[in-house]
């Protein structure tokens, strides 16, 4: 008897180590089948973050709702959104966006102002809930088309904007060579809405039609500038910024000619960076500068008198960029220091909030348009980066007020990457949440699910 319950106890020692080691290797297996999980959800990756051996970025469609990319012949620093008549707030796919932009060519080649459609750009697919489900569908080619229609521009570009005044779409372009020229782009736009039409030449190149064309009108700076906006409520109304610190407000006259003031507003000790006209005050202009300011002027004023308000070292290096939202008390302003500052114009001697984000100069900011809530924006940088922001986001009370774990600004919406040197972006004014974007590499048209 002693000896059978010893070897009962040996066999039931036995039976539970085996049950140990089946279980270990479920354990290990179940370990295996969340890594490969892992690996096939993918992570989300922050700049910054270092990437491991055999490791790479790859773009996740799950978080677009549309993204496409397109190229030009020459780079392009600066583009702007032409508004259309295919309605407002429209969200249907296959979507549309008209473009004008202007390039930066080598110095032995020619540039070109042109003007861009961009159609047929589908919603992006999303992988199957079926795994065995057929591709053939996502094997087929792209319906998005760019058709393009351009004339010889003298010297690059550095900043292109657009208007539409009485029945034309005049185009305001800043070139290198100092000269500010205004060009009538109507021709342009019917042009590339119809491209059988007669006149011009067609390009062996599919879709791209060169046109003959001069300017409408056109002014010298003593020095070339990046500083250029158009006025939303004094139609044809225009202002220009150069390296030299002077702004030049341009008014137009009959006969399709402007005046331009010859008395410059002249405060800023450097060079003006950018401007923009506030969309509720006809008369005010925001500027700001290489010297570190931001001015907001009263152009009814006499132009010695016309500087109202000024910010010294608004940045702690040279201000680059700066946008109002659509209700004109608040705007944005982004610098070298790579900090985003937004202002209240009532109490505007400290910024409302400050995002220190961007690890190279900020190139890029625009208020969305659509927005009802006045909070959401954008910015880009140096650091290749597009930046989707929405300051009705607080930080949480326990995460303090760094934000999350990660350090990550609690305003912080999305975080767009892969181009190259990003000079500038725009929200579409009709197409809620489309962002278009251009850089060296070439242009972005994308709509993320944050916004």
């Amino acid at each position: 008897l002693v000896r059978t319950a010893a070897m009962d106890d040996e066999r039931l020692r036995e039976e539970e180590e085996l049950e140990e080691e089946e279980e270990e290797i479920e354990e290990e297996d179940e370990d295996d089948d969340d890594e490969e999980e892992d690996m096939d959800a993918g992570e989300v990756y922050l700049p910054g973050k270092p990437i491991a051996e055999g490791e790479e970025l790859v773009y996740d469609s799950t978080a677009y709702h549309l993204y496409h990319a397109a190229q030009t012949d020459a780079p392009c620093l600066s583009f702007d959104i032409i508004s259309d008549a295919l309605g407002d707030n429209r969200s249907d796919y296959p979507a549309t966006a008209y473009i004008v932009s202007a390039t930066q060519a080598e110095a032995s080649k020619p540039n070109h102002l042109m003007l861009m459609k961009l159609s047929g750009m589908e919603r992006t697919k999303q992988p199957s809930e079926d795994d065995e489900e057929s591709d053939s569908d996502s094997d087929d080619e792209s319906t998005a088309e760019m058709s393009m229609a351009r004339v010889k521009h003298t010297g690059a570009a550095n900043r292109v904007r657009s208007a539409c005044i009485g029945n034309r779409q005049v185009v305001a372009t800043f070139a290198e060579t100092g000269y500010v020229h205004l060009w009538d782009a109507t021709s342009m736009l019917q042009r590339v809405d119809n491209p059988v039409a007669a006149g011009g030449s067609k390009k062996k190149k599919a879709n791209v039609h060169d046109l003959p064309g001069k300017p409408l009108f056109s002014f010298h700076h003593q020095r070339e500038g990046f500083a250029l906006d158009w006025s939303t409520l004094n139609s044809g109304r225009l202002a220009s910024g150069d390296c030299l610190h002077h702004i030049h407000v341009w008014d137009p006259q009959e006969g399709g000619r402007w005046n331009v003031n010859q008395q410059s507003l002249s405060k800023h000790t450097s060079s003006v960076e950018d401007l923009q006209w506030s969309p509720q005050e006809a008369n005010v202009l925001a500027s700001c500068s290489a010297d570190r300011s931001i001015r907001i002027w009263d152009v009814a004023c006499k132009p010695s008198k016309a500087c109202k308000i000024t910010v010294d070292n608004a940045h702690a290096a040279d201000v680059n960029v700066l946008s109002w939202n659509k209700r004109g008390d608040l705007f944005v302003s982004g610098g070298d220091d790579g900090v985003l500052k937004t202002w209240d114009l009532r109490h505007i001697r400290e910024p409302v909030a400050e995002i220190k984000h961007h690890t190279g100069a900020v190139t890029s900011v625009e208020w969305l348009p659509t927005d009802s809530g006045n909070s959401v924006f954008a910015s880009s940088g140096a650091d290749d980066q597009i930046v989707q922001w929405d300051l009705s986001v607080e930080a949480d009370a326990e995460s303090g007020a760094a934000g999350s774990a990660d350090g990550v600004p609690p305003a912080l919406l999305f975080i767009h990457q892969g181009q190259k040197d990003i000079k500038e972006i725009h929200w579409h004014p009709q197409i809620p949440g489309l962002m278009i974007s251009t850089a060296q590499s070439g242009f972005n048209v994308f709509r993320t699910i944050s916004v």
